[in-house]
C-alpha cells in the first residue's frame, strides 16, 4: 500500500516570539513493513540553522533555530510511505513471558558478552508509564505462568480495547495512566501508555509507537481534509519473533494502514514537537493531518 501522509501544525502567539528551538520527529523511519519514498519538512519562519539527525532510539529528528521574531510558527511535514504486511505470527509458538529474563541473559555468554541492553531498557517504566500494583493485577488476567509471550500480549491489548472507551473529551496530554485506568476511557495515547504499564509491570519489553493510521469516512461521505490525526500504539518482543506492534486503540496487530514515525519509551521521547522559546505569551496551536491511500 501507498499512503500519502500531510501533517500541518500551527502556532499563534499573543506576543513575539524573539528567538526559539525546536525538535522536530515528523520524519517517517525506515521499518522492516515500510520505506519512504518521499519526504520534505517546510518550516515559516525559515530556521536559521537547520540539522537533520538520528536520536537515541534510533528515530529521524531534526533541529531547528529560529532567530527572527514572530507571531507564528508553521510546520509542514509531506511523506509518501510504501507500506507492507508483515509476515504471519504464530504467537502461541514465543517463549513464555516468565521465562524471558533465562532468554534475555543468555545472550550475555558466547560471543555476545553483554545483554541486549537495546531490549532491556524497554522493560524499564517511564515518567508517563509509572508502575502500580492496580496495573500489575489488570495485566495478570492475561499473563499466567507459561504463556507465550505474544499470546499474552494480544490478549492484553483485545482486553484494553473491550475495557475502555475511545473519548477525546475525557483526557488531555497530561492526564496520568492511574485516572484513564479509573474513568476506563481516552485515547490512543492514554490506551498506548496504560498497556505499556500494564506490560511493564510484568517485566515485558515494550516501546512506545508514533504514526498515522489511514481512516475511512462513513458509508456514502467523502472524506473530509484536515480531519485525521496523529495515532500511537505499542510494540512488544520476543526472542522467536523480535519487535511486534499492536494497536490497543484498534485491538489487533498493526498491519498496513500504519505509518511509523518514532519510537522510544513514551510519549516524551517522541513527540512531533518539542522546545523552548523567548517571549510569545499565551499560545494557541491547531493541527491539521490527512492520510490518504494513492
Amino acid at each position: 500500500m501507498i499512503l500519502e501522509v500531510s501533517h500541518q501544525t500551527l502556532y499563534r502567539y499573543s506576543a513575539p516570539v524573539s528567538q526559539s528551538q525546536h525538535l522536530v520527529h515528523m520524519s517517517p523511519r525506515v521499518t522492516p513493513r515500510q520505506i519512504t519514498r518521499h519526504h520534505s519538512l517546510t518550516v515559516e519562519p525559515a530556521p536559521a540553522s537547520r540539522t537533520d539527525g538520528i536520536d537515541a532510539f534510533g528515530n529521524p529528528v531534526v533541529s531547528l533555530d529560529i532567530e527572527s521574531s514572530h507571531k507564528e510558527f508553521v510546520l509542514l511535514a509531506r511523506s509518501t510511505i510504501e507500506t507492507a504486511l508483515t509476515r504471519p505470527i504464530n504467537l502461541a509458538t514465543t517463549s513464555p513471558w516468565d521465562q524471558l529474563d533465562a532468554s534475555l541473559n543468555a545472550t550475555g555468554f558466547g560471543f555476545n558478552p553483554r545483554p541486549d541492553l537495546e531490549v532491556i531498557q524497554y522493560r524499564c517504566v517511564s515518567r508517563l508509564t509509572p508502575s502500580s500494583l492496580e496495573l500489575a493485577d489488570y495485566a495478570a488476567a492475561s499473563f499466567r505462568l507459561g504463556r507465550p509471550i505474544m499470546e499474552a500480549c494480544m490478549d492484553l491489548v483485545r482486553r484494553v480495547y473491550a475495557d475502555f472507551k475511545f473519548d477525546p473529551t475525557a483526557t488531555d496530554i497530561s492526564t496520568p495512566v492511574s485516572q484513564v485506568f479509573k474513568q476506563r476511557r481516552g485515547v490512543c495515547q492514554d490506551f498506548s501508555h496504560l498497556t505499556l504499564a500494564a506490560l511493564r509491570s510484568h517485566r515485558v519489553p515494550c516501546r512506545y509507537v508514533s504514526g498515522y493510521i489511514l481512516t475511512r469516512p462513513p458509508p456514502g461521505q467523502p472524506k473530509l481534509q484536515g480531519t485525521d490525526a496523529s495515532h500511537a500504539w505499542i510494540s512488544a518482543w520476543a526472542p522467536e519473533t523480535g519487535w511486534v506492534d499492536f494497536d490497543p486503540t484498534n485491538g489487533l496487530i498493526v498491519g498496513d494502514e500504519h505509518v511509523t514515525i518514532s519510537h522510544g519509551r513514551d510519549y516524551n521521547d517522541v513527540s512531533p514537537i518539542s522546545g523552548v522559546l523567548i517571549g510569545g505569551g499565551a499560545h494557541t496551536v491547531s493541527v491539521a493531518v490527512d492520510v490518504r491511500q494513492l
